[in-house]
């Protein structure tokens, strides 16, 4: 059967989530842990988006396919259904810096990383010294010049919709840099802290650090909303574009379509994408490694 894991972190002393060997990595520490409660040699993790090194995650979704018998027996003498019997006892064992929320079967042809949808990540900045909290300095950016929000927002509405985002993203061989950003917006918080919101069917390396350098640099008034556009349509990676710190970055939420459509989702994802000038039909498709880091 295939479980969907419904799971947080924080990302602060991990080496991001995939298995690296001698490394601490999210998806290590929670396999290591599976294969310890079900008693099993191996329980390979699938996630919807790979963070990387510092990147938090509040919404990371993962699935994991295991015997039915073994999730049974893991429950052991709990009155708890399987499930909630397997989220209290990786808890239990688990280190403080990550947890697993939720366990449940997983409909028909779910698929955590290729039925996604979408994923929203959010980016938080203090840029005024009575915003910086150091409580919270672990998750969000401290920055010593004011930023304009409106200007921010002028440039990020620019970005929106399908692109080659290359200029954004560090490459990969034989990986698309081709994604659809749904939602780039700028707002403040009750706090006062600029806060990004970013969106899109999938991210592919340093994407959401690399625009939020970028719109930094509108923000502080060194660039021209403009500026942002310029950078994406040249296709290649810009000086003045900081790929700022990680730790500002928290990957929030992860959607999924109805059940009756997650198989043909996951398909669809799987098609190597283009831009439309070279295409009939449009093929949503997540990246290779759906991340940002």
């Amino acid at each position: 059967m295939r479980l969907r894991l419904d799971l947080a972190y924080d990302g602060a002393e991990f080496h991001g989530w995939a298995a690296q060997p001698s490394l601490r990595t999210v998806q290590g520490t929670l396999e290591a842990a599976l294969a310890q409660v079900l008693r099993v040699e191996r329980a390979p993790l699938t996630c919807a988006g790979r963070t990387d090194t510092g990147v938090h995650a509040r919404g990371q979704v993962a699935h994991l396919d295991v015997d039915e018998d073994a999730l049974a027996a893991s429950a052991g003498r709990s009155s708890l259904p399987p499930a909630p019997a397997l989220v209290r006892r990786l808890n239990g064992i688990l280190p403080a810096d990550v947890r697993v929320h939720r366990v449940r079967e997983a409909p028909a042809g779910f698929d955590a990383r290729f039925s996604a949808v979408w994923r929203r990540y959010a980016y938080r900045i203090a840029d005024a010294p009575h915003l910086v909290d150091p409580l919270v300095r672990g998750h969000v950016l401290a920055w010593p010049r004011e930023l304009d929000v409106d200007a921010m927002n002028g440039a990020a509405a620019r970005l929106t919709g399908e692109h080659d985002f290359a200029a954004f993203c560090k490459k990969r061989e034989g990986a698309t840099t081709i994604r659809t950003l749904l939602d780039l917006s700028w707002a403040r918080d009750t706090r006062g802290l600029a806060v990004a919101t970013v969106r899109a069917d999938a991210f592919c390396h340093n994407m959401v650090r690399s625009l939020v350098g970028c719109m930094i640099a509108v923000g502080e008034g060194r660039r021209e909303p403009g500026w942002a556009h310029d950078v994406l349509a040249r296709g290649e990676r810009d000086g003045g574009v900081t790929v700022v710190h990680a730790h500002g970055l928290t990957l929030e939420e992860v959607a999924y379509p109805a059940d009756d459509e997650l198989a043909a989702q996951a398909a669809a994802a799987r098609v190597v994408r283009t831009l439309p000038a070279a295409r009939p039909v449009h093929h949503a498709r997540p990246a290779e490694e759906p991340a940002d880091g």
